[in-house]
């Protein structure tokens, strides 16, 4: 390389790394630093298309997080994190630069054919953390005016460790922000379960008084007396019932900061009393907005294994979302019936309401979700699938514009195998 080359190649490094360095370090999300990452590294060195692909230890996959191009890969796109030129760069912890693709065989060319792209050129750089293993890999692809080059590489791997190093960054730094938040959902279910428990003894005190009261009065209109004794007693059933609910919870808020996080804790349960229950706990809000609740072939559901807790938490979610989407004289109806030869249960909850466009219905089950209730956070269908899955199920959701929703759930009738029998007994 000549002394004129070389000098035209350091001046290219080092505006790369001032672009990089002053573009990423202003964002503390992973989302914007991929992308701001993936921007400037196609700008760069002047292609047409590329994408960052982040490893997934769990399910050992390389995961398309985000892409750039003329029809880019829709995030989530995985494969083994084994196959491919990605995954060759993932294993080795080295660049690749191909500058015709059919010549090498590792090109995984059903990425081609999910996107519609024809690669030519590419080059693969592994996303190296300080130590340790890459956290992905970067690719771009189809340099416009020549062909990629080992100078493009030289480029490129300066602009990857800038961004793999925001990304761990971003990471912590969401990380931090959650363990704060869990220090102060301590702090406050600390203080609500003290609260609580005046409430569960004024309760008790009620149910005395209320006996006393009615045992005095006079008999004037027994029927009508009857029947406002019988309401207080059912009232204050729910709100024990609730209180005790709560009292839970806000246990394992606490639990969980401490670290003391449990499994699932599998008993004989019968789905019938989990669906009684939620809609005893949400009756009095169903009649208020003059909505029905039903249910279906539960009561011939046989008795399944299941963490009943967790199961009510579920549905609860559900039927309550539910009860703020549905109009006056709508319903909501629990259906249950056995399927897979005994094995499995497929439970759907039905409601007559107004439905949900795609933009919302995409999200549901994600930290992303989007709540249309006022105050509503749009975490309950993440909850719902996680307990779901802590069970082996699966969860699916049906929705239409002014057409309702159904969310199918199906379950297993046993205890799943990935749990050890020390953990169900716990």
């Amino acid at each position: 390389m000549n002394p004129s080359n070389q000098l035209d190649r350091k001046e290219r490094e080092l505006e790369a790394a001032r672009r990089i360095s002053q573009a990423l370090f202003q964002h503390l999300s992973v989302e914007d630093v991929v992308e701001q990452g993936l921007k400037i590294a196609l700008e760069v060195v002047n292609c047409r298309a590329g994408s960052v692909l982040l490893a997934n230890p769990e399910t050992e996959e390389l995961v398309f997080y985000h892409s750039i191009g003329d029809q880019p890969l829709k995030p989530g796109t995985a494969f083994p994190w084994t196959q491919g030129i990605a995954g060759s760069v993932f294993a080795t912890g080295d660049p690749v630069v191909i500058k015709d693709v059919k010549e090498d065989q590792r090109h995984f060319e059903k990425i081609d054919h999910l996107s519609g792209f024809h690669t030519r050129d590419l080059i693969a750089i592994p996303l190296n953390r300080w130590e340790g293993h890459p956290i992905g890999v970067l690719e771009v692809m189809n340099k416009r005016e020549d062909r990629l080059n080992q100078d493009d590489v030289a480029i490129l791997m300066i602009i990857g460790a800038f961004t793999a190093l925001a990304i761990e960054q971003a990471r912590l730094f969401q990380e931090a922000k959650l363990a704060e938040v869990a220090r102060i959902l301590g702090d406050i279910g600390h203080d609500v379960k003290n609260m609580l428990m005046p409430v569960m003894c004024g309760t008790s005190l009620l149910r005395d008084e209320i006996n006393d009261v009615f045992a005095d009065l006079p008999a004037f209109d027994p029927d009508k007396g009857r029947a406002s004794y019988e309401l207080c007693l059912e009232v204050i059933g729910m709100v024990g019932n609730n209180a005790k609910r709560i009292q839970e919870r806000v246990k394992e808020i606490a639990d969980c900061v401490k670290g003391l996080t449990s499994p699932p804790r599998f008993a004989p349960c019968k789905l019938h009393h989990v669906v009684a229950s939620v809609f005893d706990t949400l009756k009095l809000t169903a009649q208020e907005k003059g909505i029905s609740l039903a249910h279906e072939g539960i009561l011939d559901l046989p008795v399944m294994q299941a963490d009943e807790s967790r199961l009510f938490n579920a549905f609860y979610n559900l039927v309550n979302n539910a009860i703020s989407e549905v109009p006056k004289g709508g319903s909501i109806t629990i259906t249950g019936q056995m399927e897979a030869m005994g094995k499995t249960v497929h439970v759907s909850v039905i409601d007559t309401g107004r439905g949900m466009p795609a933009e919302i219905r995409d999200t549901l089950f994600t930290a992303r979700a989007i709540s249309r209730k006022q105050g509503g956070t749009g975490l309950g269908t993440k909850i719902v699938k996680d307990v779901i899955e802590a069970h082996s199920g699966v969860i699916a959701v049906e929705s239409e514009v002014d057409r309702g929703t159904v969310f199918h759930i199906h379950l297993p009738m046993e205890v799943p195998t990935t749990f050890s029998s020390d953990q169900v007994s716990s």
